[in-house]
Order: structure tokens, then C-alpha cells, then sequence
């Protein structure tokens, strides 16, 4: 799908160009761009979805706003108040999939978390459009119960039914006995495939995923990059995984020398960040 990872790159540029500009004329050249690369990505997930039938499954509920989130040259700091460094004009727009990059210590979990704490509050310098619902995954995974059984997990913060839940438990590869268990005696993959599942019944429009690959097997992860491309979801990832990064990402973002800089592709970047990291 290299055609359509080119053309989404290349309505990314437009796209934030024409929205900073207020150009219309960007911005309809931007929507051309996005038509065609949506085609060929279909085309190519429709060959590839019987390989992928099963565990893991995203969703997008969709939105009519142009930037889901709008980063106004904020600082991003350490716990301990320590400048790490300044975002810059940023946006992220439908079906943008950013790939955040930097060196560890860097700063990337803590853009993440100033993204999904601005939805929980009004007032904050990440400004987030009104109709976006955010869906959010940490490496450990903290947005789950550890202390609940999976089947608890779904059924008593979705409205489904046991029946419904337990469906799509198996689908995620639980058998019936391990939805009954803590969700803590469960394998790494076995929790990154429910963690997946309950993002999905969030039926978010926007994704910040932390290391969303950690303890998925080679075709769960296959099957996570096929959601995140045949749906175009929007998402902002931290990851170190070279392979996921190439294959998902339209627009990169790299901390360097206390700034947030955006390049058309991460490989010049990549020896450095995988050694730093």
C-alpha cells in the first residue's frame, strides 16, 4: 500500500498548510488526495480481511471537525515542572496517524498524557474538538482493572449483553474460563487483546496508543495495522517497533534540541532514536 501511504503523507502536508492558511482550495485538493488513498486502502484490506478474521478489531464512530487536536506551542514538561520542549503549531486531522519519536526520557509519554488528561478538563492548553472521543492505551495497560474478570470488564461499563460479551471475549482469543478470571492471571497478549477490544467498545474517533504493540504476536499486530489503516483511524502512537512505524504512520514527529519537528519520514531518524531508546 505504498501508493496510499504516499498520497496520505501528502494530504497530511496540505491539510495542516490549508488549515493554517485558511485555504480553501488546500484544503479540497487535501480531500482529493484523502478520496483516492482511502480507495486503495480499502482495496487493499477487503484482499487481506479473511487472513484477519477474529482477535483484534478497531472502530471509528467519525467527525465532521477538521482539526481533532491543536497543540498551540505548548510546553511539555516533566513531573517535577523540568522543560523538556515546546510543541510548536501542531494539529492532528481525520485520518492523520502520527508517529511520535524521540529518545527515551524524551517526553513522548508525557505529550501523551497532557492529550488525553485535556479531555478530562476544561481549559487546558491542548485544545481538542468538541465531538472527539478519545481512546486511550498505555504499555501497562493501566486504563484496565487488573482486579476484574474480563467478562466484568465489559459487561459492566458497555451496555451488551453476557451473551454479546462473551462473544466477542472468544473473538479476542479468551475461552470461557479465562473471561471468568482476574484480569491480572492473564497472559501480556491475552490483556492487549482485551485492552484493544474495550477501546473498541468506547467507539472512539481519535487513538493515543503508548507502545500499542507490546506482547502482541506478529498477526496480532498485523490485524492492529490493518484496523488502524482500512478504518483510517486518526491516532497519535508512541512506538519503538520499526516495522509498525512504517507501515501505519502518514505524518512523523520527532523531539529534538527542545522542540517537536515534523519530517516526511522517520528513517533518517531512526539509528538514533532505536540507540537512544
Amino acid at each position: 500500500m505504498s501508493k496510499a501511504r504516499q498520497l496520505i503523507k501528502q494530504a497530511a502536508k496540505l491539510k495542516n498548510i490549508g488549515i493554517n492558511s485558511g485555504s480553501d482550495l488546500l484544503l479540497t485538493k487535501t480531500k482529493q488526495l484523502s478520496v483516492r488513498a482511502s480507495q486503495i486502502e480499502g482495496s487493499a484490506a477487503a484482499a487481506h480481511k479473511e487472513n484477519n478474521a477474529g482477535a483484534i478489531k478497531l472502530t471509528n464512530r467519525g467527525t465532521h471537525a477538521k482539526a481533532l487536536i491543536t497543540l498551540d506551542d505548548i510546553c511539555v514538561q516533566t513531573p517535577s515542572g523540568r522543560l523538556l520542549y515546546k510543541t510548536g503549531q501542531k494539529w492532528i486531522c481525520k485520518g492523520d496517524r502520527v508517529i511520535l519519536l524521540g529518545a527515551n526520557g524524551a517526553g513522548k509519554t508525557q505529550l501523551i498524557k497532557m492529550i488525553h488528561s485535556a479531555f478530562a478538563r476544561q481549559g487546558s492548553e491542548v485544545k481538542c474538538a468538541s465531538s472527539v472521543i478519545a481512546g486511550y492505551s498505555d504499555p501497562s495497560l493501566s486504563q484496565i482493572n487488573m482486579d476484574q474478570s474480563a467478562m466484568e470488564s465489559t459487561t459492566q461499563h458497555f451496555e451488551i449483553s453476557d451473551q454479546r460479551a462473551r462473544g466477542l471475549l472468544a473473538a479476542a482469543g479468551l475461552s470461557v474460563a479465562q473471561q471468568n478470571r482476574k484480569i491480572s492471571t492473564l497472559s501480556g497478549g491475552q490483556k492487549a487483546r482485551l485492552a484493544l477490544l474495550l477501546l473498541r467498545l468506547k467507539t472512539p474517533n481519535f487513538y493515543l496508543l503508548d507502545e500499542p504493540t507490546n506482547h502482541l504476536d506478529i498477526d496480532d499486530q498485523e490485524a492492529l495495522e490493518e484496523e488502524l489503516i482500512s478504518h483510517r483511524l486518526p491516532c497519535l502512537i508512541v512506538t519503538h517497533d520499526r516495522s509498525f512505524l512504517r507501515n501505519i504512520g502518514t505524518r512523523f514527529w520527532w523531539i529534538e534540541r527542545g522542540k517537536l519537528q515534523e519530517y516526511d519520514s522517520p528513517e533518517p531518524f531512526l539509528p538514533a532514536e532505536m540507540d537512544a531508546g
